[in-house]
């Protein structure tokens, strides 16, 4: 018997069909992958799960019994329980408080008052059973983003929870962590519990998913079971053509040298340490490193996000002429644009709609006398939106409403509206499915042929070593080495990465280092 059986599940909004008789089935132990492209309907097929959001059409079933799941509480009394890809523990309490809030063991009938023993004995069975040997009593705000992922899993299991939804649960994760999370969820398969594991990392879904469930468009567009399971048939599903060439070639001879120069720069994170590098008029300069290397430190300084981030001593120039940037508004007056790693929560205001969004840094261009002109805005965002490709039926549309992958081409399109010379993008595909990839690929090529210097800060390194002409390698705050393309491999990032520094690296031109000194 299936644990769960979604048939026939329909879901319509306004000018949009987000799903249409779409079916799912888990067994009970079995890990099923859900993949398609932002937008296929995979979100609103697990908010219909979930109880967030009600269907229209079609029917649920667990263990052969139907259920009308009309909130996220009814879920959980059915053993249906979520792992976000934002997690929502509180820091301000301590671990076991955490995985029994508002579930907290009681006595003194109707006083009601917390029994704090039973309450952490079983907190820590439940953090043995996931693998994370700690106390309960400890501090929440003092793990890392992976303890604390540990946790939401354990306050799930808690809850008695019999099937498992994560959602882009390695988003924020390194290797380590990643491996750790996998382990944790092969010996919850173990113990019978059922994980529906969505993710746009194909080589996660391969080893992880007994079956793998393909949406595209709002439909099924097949299953594969484990043996069948590759990235080529995974990625031909989910788009509906094979994606032969996903990075786009670009002559990188036609590249203006040191056109955008940044000279002993040093950061809040790692003062001690001088960076210097440039990047050329038309040139993709990828920055790689492993997570705390200082990449996104970099970013948030050259764009003026930290106080005081560019002290006495940094110099920044373009073509040629030195700029003065102690905020994000000198950083755009100069055409220095920044797309930062969290899109929701630093790159869109989710609650405007997708015009607002677009206009919003550049709003006095949009004005008369002081009034925003909401036509002239209009144009111009719906001029975006078809030149970036955004999926949705109306530039009026809530951002917040819109997937990942077409949130990602509406933070390009209010800095694409200003005409960029300079485009910093931070983690420009995370937990964005590969048909969108291309595309985002395609778009940062096309704005390298226009002239524009572009950094791609990526921890991905299939795309840092696809999507660059030349690779600045971070360490612990300082560049290791820059790597022109017939240098490329896995390898030699690796090594500079890991604070290997090549004599090459030491001796090219474009990478200097002043190590405190």
């Amino acid at each position: 018997m299936q644990l769960l059986e979604m048939a026939g599940i329909s879901k319509r909004y306004p000018g949009v069909v987000a799903l249409d008789d779409v079916s799912l089935g888990v067994a009970p132990g079995e890990i099923v992958a859900l993949i398609g492209e932002n937008g296929a309907g995979k979100s609103t097929l697990m908010k219909i799960l979930g109880g967030v959001t009600l269907r229209d059409a079609g029917a649920i079933r667990v263990k052969g019994e139907a259920v009308e799941i009309s909130s996220p509480l009814e879920a959980s009394r059915l053993g249906i329980e979520f792992i976000h890809q934002e997690l929502s523990v509180l820091d301000n309490l301590d671990v076991g408080a955490n995985i029994f809030l508002r579930r907290e063991p009681t006595f003194g009938g109707p006083l009601k008052l917390i029994d704090r023993r039973r309450l952490y004995a079983e907190a820590d069975a439940q953090l043995r059973r996931v693998g994370l040997e700690m106390s309960s009593c400890a501090p929440l705000k003092g793990l890392s983003l992976a303890q604390q992922q540990q946790v939401e899993i354990a306050r799930a299991l808690s809850a008695g929870a019999r099937l498992l939804i994560m959602d882009e649960p390695t988003s924020s994760l390194t290797l380590s962590e990643t491996r750790r999370l996998l382990e944790i969820i092969r010996e919850l398969k173990s113990q019978g519990v059922s994980v529906i594991y969505i993710s746009h990392h194909l080589d996660e879904v391969e080893e992880i998913a007994d079956r793998v469930v393909v949406l595209r468009d709002g439909r099924n567009a097949g299953a594969l079971d484990r043996n069948e399971a590759n990235r080529d048939r995974m990625v031909r599903m989910m788009v509906g053509r094979e994606l032969k060439e996903i990075y786009v070639e670009h002559d990188a001879t036609a590249v203006e040298r040191d056109w955008f120069r940044v000279e002993g720069l040093r950061t809040q994170k790692y003062p001690q340490h001088a960076v210097s590098f440039s990047a050329g008029k038309g040139e993709v300069l990828g920055i790689a490193g492993l997570v705390g290397a200082g990449r996104s430190e970099l970013a948030r300084a050259i764009f003026g996000v930290d106080e005081a981030a560019l002290p006495v001593g940094t110099r920044i120039t373009l073509d040629g002429r030195q700029l003065k940037i102690n905020s994000p508004r000198d950083a755009i007056a100069e055409g220095i644009f920044l797309a930062p790693e969290d899109r929701r929560v630093a790159g869109l205001v989710l609650d405007f709609n997708i015009r607002q969004n677009i206009t919003l840094p550049g709003l006095r261009h949009y004005a008369d006398a002081g009034l925003i002109n909401t036509k002239r805005e209009a144009v111009k965002a719906g001029e975006m939106v078809r030149t970036i490709g955004v999926k949705t039926p109306s530039a009026e549309l809530r951002s917040g409403n819109l997937s990942g992958g077409n949130q990602q081409k509406v933070v390009l399109a209010k800095w694409l509206a200003l005409e960029p010379k300079v485009l910093i993008l931070d983690e420009p595909t995370r937990g964005i499915d590969v048909g969108a990839k291309a595309e985002i690929y395609a778009l940062i090529r096309d704005l390298a042929a226009r002239g524009v210097a572009i950094l791609v800060i990526s921890s991905e390194m299939e795309e840092v070593l696809g999507i660059s002409d030349r690779i600045a390698v971070m360490h612990e705050g300082r560049i290791t080495g820059v790597l022109d393309r017939p240098q490329f491999s896995e390898e030699a990032v690796m090594r500079l990465a890991t604070g290997w520094v090549a004599a090459t690296a030491m001796t090219n031109e474009n990478c200097h280092m002043e190590n405190g000194k």
